[in-house]
C-alpha cells in the first residue's frame, strides 16, 4: 500500500541552501591571498631593486678611493683599502642603509652588501611585518677608454 504524503509536507531530495556561501567565502578567501601575495612580493623586488642600487652607489663611491703612490708612479692601479671601505660605508650610512665593504682581488674589486628591511601589508596579518633583503654590488678597477683591466 502506498501513502500519500500528508498534506502540507514537503520532500527535498537533496537541501542545497547556504552552498553559494561556502563557495563564496572561499573564493574571497583566495582571492586575498592571491592579491596579497603580490602586493607583498612586489614590494619585496622593489626592496630587492633599492638595496642593490645603493650597493651599486657605494661601490662606486668607493672605488674613487685609489692608492694615490701607486697611480702617480704609473704602477698598476689599486684601490685604498681603508678610504675605499670606509667611502663605501659612509655613502650607505648617509642613506640610512646597513652593509658591508671589502676590497677583493688583489685590491682591484670593491664588494659592497646591504641589508635593508620593507614593510608588509597582507603579510602583516599572519605576524609578517617587514621583509629582510639583501643588495650586492662589486666595482672593479679599470685602466683607460677602452676599459682594460689594470
Amino acid at each position: 500500500m502506498n501513502r500519500a504524503p500528508a498534506a502540507g509536507s514537503r520532500r527535498h531530495a537533496v537541501d542545497d541552501r547556504g552552498s553559494v556561501t561556502l563557495f563564496l567565502s572561499m573564493t574571497v578567501v583566495g582571492l586575498l591571498v592571491l592579491i596579497g601575495l603580490v602586493v607583498d612580493g612586489g614590494a619585496k623586488v622593489r626592496a630587492i631593486q633599492h638595496a642593490d642600487s645603493l650597493a651599486a652607489d657605494a661601490a662606486r663611491t668607493g672605488g674613487q678611493a685609489i692608492n694615490k703612490p701607486n697611480a702617480i708612479t704609473g704602477d698598476t692601479p689599486i684601490l685604498d683599502n681603508r678610504a675605499a671601505t670606509r667611502a663605501a660605508t659612509a655613502y650607505l650610512t648617509t642613506h640610512g642603509a646597513t652593509g658591508t665593504a671589502t676590497v677583493a682581488d688583489g685590491g682591484r674589486t670593491l664588494q659592497v652588501t646591504v641589508t635593508s628591511t620593507a614593510p608588509t601589508v597582507f603579510l602583516g596579518l599572519i605576524g609578517i611585518t617587514q621583509i629582510t633583503v639583501q643588495g650586492h654590488a662589486t666595482a672593479t678597477l679599470v685602466r683607460g677608454v677602452t676599459g682594460a683591466t689594470p
